[in-house]
C-alpha cells in the first residue's frame, strides 16, 4: 500500500504536469506576416532577434543543441512548446526541419529568435503533429538556444 502522502505527492506531480503540458502560451503580435524588420535568407526562412545572445559561436548542422521552443501556426494557434513542458529539448541540427537546421544555425547561445519557416523548409503539403500543422503551413517559433553540445 502506498502511504497517503506519497500517493498525493504522486497525483499533484501527475496534475501539474498534465497542466504545464496543456498549457497555451499566447502567439507574438507579429504571427500572421513576417514583420518590416525581419531578415530573410534566400531560401525564404525570414527571423528577427527577440534577446541578444552572450555567446559567440554558432552550431553547423551537425551540432547537437538544447533548445528551449513554442511554435504557432500563422492563425496563432500552439501547436508545440518546451516551455509549455518545462523541459529544453536537445537534438541534432541535422534531424529537424529545414527551416530549424538552417535557422539555429544563425544563433549563438543565449539567443532567442523568432522564426517564420515557409512551408516548403517546414511540414510542406503534407502537414504534421496529428493535424494540428496543416498542409501548407507557415510555421512560426520562438527559438531560444541554450547550449551547443
Amino acid at each position: 500500500m502506498i502511504p497517503q502522502t506519497l500517493a498525493f505527492a504522486v497525483l499533484g506531480f501527475l496534475v501539474f504536469g498534465l497542466a504545464a503540458a496543456a498549457a497555451q502560451i499566447p502567439a507574438p503580435d507579429d504571427v500572421a506576416a513576417v514583420p518590416s524588420d525581419a531578415e530573410t535568407t534566400s531560401s525564404g526562412l525570414a527571423s528577427k532577434i527577440v534577446q541578444a545572445g552572450t555567446g559567440s559561436a554558432h552550431p553547423s548542422a551537425s551540432d547537437e543543441v538544447t533548445v528551449h521552443y513554442t511554435g504557432w501556426t500563422t492563425d496563432g494557434n500552439m501547436f508545440d512548446s518546451s516551455v509549455a513542458r518545462g523541459a529544453p529539448a536537445t537534438f541534432p541540427l541535422n534531424g529537424v526541419i529545414a527551416g530549424w537546421t538552417e535557422g539555429v544555425q544563425l544563433m549563438v547561445v543565449g539567443e532567442k529568435r523568432r522564426f517564420w519557416i515557409p512551408s516548403d523548409l517546414g511540414y510542406g503539403e503534407r502537414g504534421a503533429a496529428g493535424g494540428s500543422i496543416p498542409p501548407g503551413a507557415t510555421l512560426v517559433f520562438d527559438v531560444e538556444l541554450l547550449g551547443i553540445n
